[in-house]
């Protein structure tokens, strides 16, 4: 009998790989956004609900607190900062994007200008230092860009839906904008225009969040379907494939790029750390029939061939190796398929399960309990440190090491 192959969990040093927790940030009076780790210090920038936007930074004690906390005139939904300048862009509720300029002792703040970008909530914004660009997306179906040093809106493109999470390619000034509906759109900014390259479907719910992969130019997408989608934007064949580990909303993704791992987070609790670097098979089209592709019985509405041979109609179901319409009869059995992106039991045709090699099992993911709910998360690769921030209005500091290997 063949052993089954079980998820290595331990390093070369024999290191029990999972993170470590840290630190806990909490006093926030609402809803916490948004955090990211400030580069090279041993610091947190934050918005809220609660119109306040905070530095924390880390005392003696080996706690944090802040060094700032700012009034905003409306709710704080999205931040962005540039460590080499010390540029912070805060997005509104009010659809306004400020711009500021952080001290070197992180204890002063100081106001530059206001852009006048959107009429709702700013979901996401993204500055690029190399183009001089404010990039947003907000709840009003608007994505804009902005010049950075005058101020001026530059230009604009209006989506289906509400526009939820945004990325950006400085070298191919390729924009990815991912909205309520469960679309991306796919945008070559230049200057003062842009094209629509292409309009990526594949989610059932809405993107909630996206990490780019310069080096490969591979865009993730999270959503509240409970899937990550895998797109291969560089290769051009329009192929995707999808991550399955996740039992509720995805909300936030990091992509750490030296060791080709992606870090998921979800409603669930769970942080997910996926192997990016492996071949993976694309997930096939389901295929709909009217009988059962293995057994030819029919289904429930093929009302005639029911008739024709007095029997009773079978639900419809897939086999998620193959795609084909199968009954349950034929579809008896349970796999996961890691290299499909399956890292837990889905339906099998039972022709498929018996092509199953064990080593097929080998997982490609671990998932770890963070205990909280994450909407968003945010990476510092070079020192491996993940911040999480959860619907408890906790903000949780992890070392990442054992698993970013």
């Amino acid at each position: 009998m063949a052993a089954e192959i079980k998820p290595s969990n331990t390093n070369k040093q024999g290191n029990v790989r999972k993170p470590v927790l840290l630190n806990k940030l909490e006093g926030c009076g609402d809803t916490v956004n948004m955090a990211i780790l400030i580069p090279r210090e041993e610091g947190v920038i934050s918005v809220s609900d609660d119109k306040t936007m905070r530095v924390w930074l880390k005392r003696d004690t080996g706690q944090y607190w802040p060094s700032i906390c700012h009034s905003m005139p409306s709710e704080a939904a999205s931040i962005d900062f540039n460590g080499e300048t010390r540029r912070l862009f805060i997005g509104l509720d009010n659809g306004t994007i400020s711009e500021f300029i952080l001290a070197d002792d992180f204890n002063k703040l100081s106001h530059v200008r206001d852009y006048l970008a959107h009429q709702n909530r700013v979901n996401s914004l993204k500055f690029s230092l190399a183009c001089e660009w404010v990039l947003s997306c907000s709840k009003d179906k608007y994505f804009q860009w902005h010049c950075s040093e005058t101020g001026r809106r530059l230009g604009g493109y209006q989506a289906s839906a509400w526009c939820l999470c945004l990325e950006f390619d400085e070298q191919s000034k390729y924009a990815f904008v991912g909205d309520y509906s469960g679309q991306i759109s796919v945008l070559k900014i230049k200057d003062t225009t842009f094209e629509l390259v292409i309009t990526l479907k594949g989610h059932s719910g809405s993107v909630r969040c996206l990490s780019w992969d310069a080096d490969r130019s591979l865009l993730c997408s999270g959503s509240f379907d409970q899937s990550v989608i895998v797109w291969d934007i560089g290769g051009k064949q329009g192929t995707a494939f999808e991550l399955q580990g996740h039992h509720d909303k995805v909300q936030g993704l990091v992509y750490a790029q030296s060791a080709k791992q992606l870090l998921s987070g979800s409603d669930d609790c769970v942080l997910g750390v996926w192997n990016m670097d492996t071949k993976r098979i694309e997930t096939p089209e389901w295929t709909e029939s009217n009988i059962c592709m293995k057994c030819e019985a029919p289904f429930f509405w093929n009302v005639r061939k029911m008739w024709e041979e007095k029997i009773m109609g079978n639900r419809q179901h897939h086999c998620r190796k193959c795609g084909k319409a199968v009954c349950a009869k034929c579809s008896s059995k349970q796999s996961t398929l890691p290299m499909m992106g399956y890292e837990y039991d889905v339906r099998v045709c039972d022709e498929c399960f018996e092509s199953i090699k064990v080593e097929d099992k080998a997982p490609l993911a671990t998932f770890h309990d963070v205990r909280h709910s994450v909407i968003h998360m945010n990476l510092d690769e070079t020192r491996k440190l993940l911040i999480t921030v959860g619907k408890d209005r906790v903000m949780k500091l992890w070392d990442v090491s054992s698993i970013l290997y």
